[in-house]
């Protein structure tokens, strides 16, 4: 058994729902709504990241619509997520693993966790966010590498915001940049990946001297 990755999940309830089943015998209208009672809940269990937020009325309206019960499973950094359901992929620790960016995907990918889903959403989906030809993980957002800073602070401070990753490594920035472990994080991987695609690998000032460049500077 494998995950159904994001926006598989409203198609998989939809499919429990209309799947095969005991053929009903036909009954009087008055005996039939006698007897019969609204099925069970089907329970769904998403894994994500701990900073999954959804508000409770979405969550209510879904599982009022699809007659489910959905268990949120916050695992930690996206990084984290990904290692724990690839370790339990042959004894899955929920149905659905929301918040796989594409920084991660490939590990997921060759590790075989998704099932393939073939959602009636993917022509809203432009083509260049469509990553796996057989639709084991399905885009849903996309965003910026950004930092963030206390806009007070510096102005208090008397001290302008850094312009540019090359600030980051000046003696007036010293001790003030914070980033994520880029081994667990997939904001701290996605800054990474921007350093690298901003300093290049070849030459003489490369993103691995800028990395040396940051440590030296307390970040």
């Amino acid at each position: 058994m494998r995950f159904v990755t994001v926006l598989g999940w409203v198609g998989l309830l939809v499919l429990a729902a209309c799947g095969p089943g005991a053929a009903p015998t036909e009954a009087p209208a008055a005996v039939a709504s006698a007897t019969a009672s609204p099925p069970a809940p089907r329970t769904v269990r998403i894994m994500t990241h701990d900073s999954f937020d959804i508000s409770e009325d979405v969550l209510s309206a879904f599982e009022a619509e699809h007659n489910a019960q959905v268990e949120v499973l916050k695992a930690g950094d996206a990084g984290v997520v990904l290692n724990q359901a690839i370790l339990s992929k042959d004894n899955p620790l929920a149905d659905v693993l929301y918040g796989v960016d594409n920084t991660l995907l490939s590990r997921a990918l060759n590790a075989d966790i998704f099932e393939p889903y073939q959602s009636e959403m993917l022509d809203e989906i432009p083509d260049r966010f469509e990553l796996d030809g057989q639709h084991r993980a399905l885009p849903v957002d996309y965003g910026d590498v950004c930092l963030n800073y206390d806009k007070a602070w510096f102005e208090s401070e008397g001290l302008a915001p850094p312009s540019n990753l090359e600030d980051l490594t000046k003696p007036d920035y010293e001790s003030l940049t914070v980033v994520e472990n880029p081994a667990t994080s997939s904001p701290g991987l996605a800054f990474m990946l921007a350093t690298i695609g901003h300093f290049g690998e070849e030459g003489d000032d490369t993103w691995l001297d800028y990395w040396a460049d940051l440590r030296d500077n307390d970040a």
